[in-house]
């Protein structure tokens, strides 16, 4: 199914967001509020799919086509910028879907209690990096999904792992878990009952954030 997703915020996380999304058949609309860097951006990317204007202008957004949008996703470098923007699309033209980057964690709250859907902060993934002293077959969080309720989760299989061999269909995963996708040698593959796990395998999961200790069991090594 085809989607029109509206991406503000012309950075290095939106132009990729907005190059896989066109790789996969969405409809796109990249919207960049420096005039030179929209320029830059159409060239790269093509000119159909970029927006020059600001992100927070509901004139802007209008003519940009928010009303239809099924999803928004804000990934400015200013927190500000990107909880309007989500506001806007949410309580203006009643976009069902929006996502806004948080670069600053201690917005995250903030961000959920005004009711945005989903919220990233890569800031966070680092900080956990750190403070965990991540290694191999650890629960790394990535993302927080239906309102903080929900986190996509990411482990990258030792030779320890207890799923490696076994397939899909035979881990009993916490309830309301699944697995998003398994990445091998830099490539996601998809996810069946007879996918196997291998060393190395980098597992992305979604967790209901009350089972996230229950999963991180399954994937752990046993001697951890």
């Amino acid at each position: 199914m085809s989607l029109y997703v509206i991406v503000v915020g012309g950075g290095n996380v939106g132009v990729q967001l907005c190059k896989r999304l066109i790789a996969r058949g969405h409809e796109v609309v990249l919207m960049e509020k420096d005039a030179r860097q929209a320029q830059k951006l159409g060239n790269l990317i093509g000119d159909e799919n970029v927006v020059h204007g600001d992100g927070c202008d509901l004139i802007t957004q209008r003519s940009t086509g928010f009303n239809r949008a099924d999803i928004v996703v804000s990934v400015t470098g200013e927190d500000e910028d990107n909880l309007i923007c989500c506001q806007l699309a949410k309580e203006v033209w009643k976009v069902k879907r929006v996502v806004a980057r948080v670069n600053d964690p201690s917005h995250e709250t903030v961000f959920r209690e005004l009711g945005i859907d989903d919220t990233v902060s890569a800031t966070g993934i680092i900080f956990s990096l750190i403070d965990q002293q991540i290694s191999s077959d650890e629960l790394i969080p990535v993302g927080h999904l239906h309102k903080g309720h929900v986190e996509v989760v990411e482990s990258v299989l030792s030779e320890r792992s207890p799923l490696l061999g076994r397939a899909v269909r035979d881990i009993a995963l916490p309830q309301g878990s699944f697995i998003v996708s398994i990445f091998r040698d830099g490539i996601a593959t998809q996810v069946t009952g007879d996918s196997t796990f291998s060393v190395g395998d980098t597992v992305v999961a979604m967790v209901p954030i009350v089972r996230a200790d229950e999963l991180r069991a399954v994937l752990m090594a046993r001697d951890h």
